[in-house]
Parts: structure tokens; C-alpha cells; sequence
């Protein structure tokens, strides 16, 4: 394993572990090296950072839009089936009117033919009384002169 620490050069296979000499090499380290090492590192990462940073935060306000917008479209999309559901609703209704009116007429047509029914049998039935009456008048009539008609015994005087 090569390393270098501070301008220092190791070489060789190493048996013990790898922390080992950790220790020993810190005070090896130069704190100003450490320092130009860490803002390199941070200047040649901060920038693409901070405009990921910057996309990213651009991306979530694009997503809340979208959100908003979809959640909008969703409600017009249930405002739709709603208006739907009223328009089935209404013909469903108009439907059933229409039986009604039908059922209506035919009620007003079946009295009316109710009514001449009962004014036929009323007819009917008084003139069967008046026939009756006249037949048995006529009975009486006959038997009347079939009375007068018999033969009478004469009275002696």
C-alpha cells in the first residue's frame, strides 16, 4: 500500500491494521495544508452544489405548481361527472314525467269510459224496469180481460 501524508512517502506492505499508525502521522499534518486542501475541495464542489441546490429548490416549486394544478384539473374532472350525474339524473327524471303524464291520461281516458259504462248500465237498467213494467202491466191487462172474458154464469132472476 502507497500513502502520501504531507509529502511523506510510505512504502511497503503493512501487516498490522490500517488504523495503526493513525496516530502517529497526525502530528505529521500540516494545518495550512489541511486548510488549502479543504476550501479546494469546497470550491471545486460548492459551486455545482449550490446550483444543484438551486435546481432542486426550482424543481419543488415546479412540483408544488404542478400539484396545484393537477388537484385543480381533478376538481374540474369531479365538477364533470358531477354535471354528468345531473344530466342523467335530469333525464331519468324527464323519463319517468313523460310515464306519469302517459299514466295520467290514461286514468282521465279509463274514467271517462267508467263513466259512460255507468250511465249505459243505468240506461240499460231503467229500461229494463220500464219493459218489465210494461210486461207486467200488459199480465195484468190480459189477465184483466181474460177475467171478463170467462164465462159468467147467468143470474137468474
Amino acid at each position: 500500500m502507497i500513502s502520501v501524508i504531507a509529502g511523506q512517502q510510505n512504502t511497503g506492505p503493512r501487516d498490522a491494521s490500517p488504523d495503526e499508525g493513525v496516530v502517529e502521522d497526525l502530528p505529521l499534518i500540516d494545518e495550512r495544508a489541511v486548510e488549502q486542501l479543504t476550501e479546494g475541495l469546497i470550491s471545486h464542489y460548492l459551486p455545482d452544489l449550490q446550483r444543484s441546490k438551486s435546481a432542486l429548490q426550482e424543481l419543488t416549486q415546479n412540483q408544488v405548481v404542478l400539484l396545484e394544478t393537477l388537484e385543480q384539473e381533478i376538481s374540474k374532472f369531479r365538477e364533470c361527472n358531477s354535471i354528468l350525474d345531473i344530466d342523467a339524473l335530469f333525464s331519468e327524471a324527464k323519463h319517468y314525467h313523460s310515464k306519469l303524464v302517459n299514466i295520467r291520461n290514461e286514468m282521465m281516458m279509463l274514467h271517462e269510459k267508467t263513466s259512460k259504462l255507468k250511465k249505459r248500465a243505468l240506461k240499460l237498467q231503467q229500461k229494463r224496469q220500464k219493459e218489465e213494467l210494461e210486461r207486467e202491466q200488459q199480465r195484468e191487462k190480459e189477465l184483466e180481460r181474460e177475467k171478463q172474458l170467462t164465462a159468467k154464469p147467468a143470474r137468474r132472476m
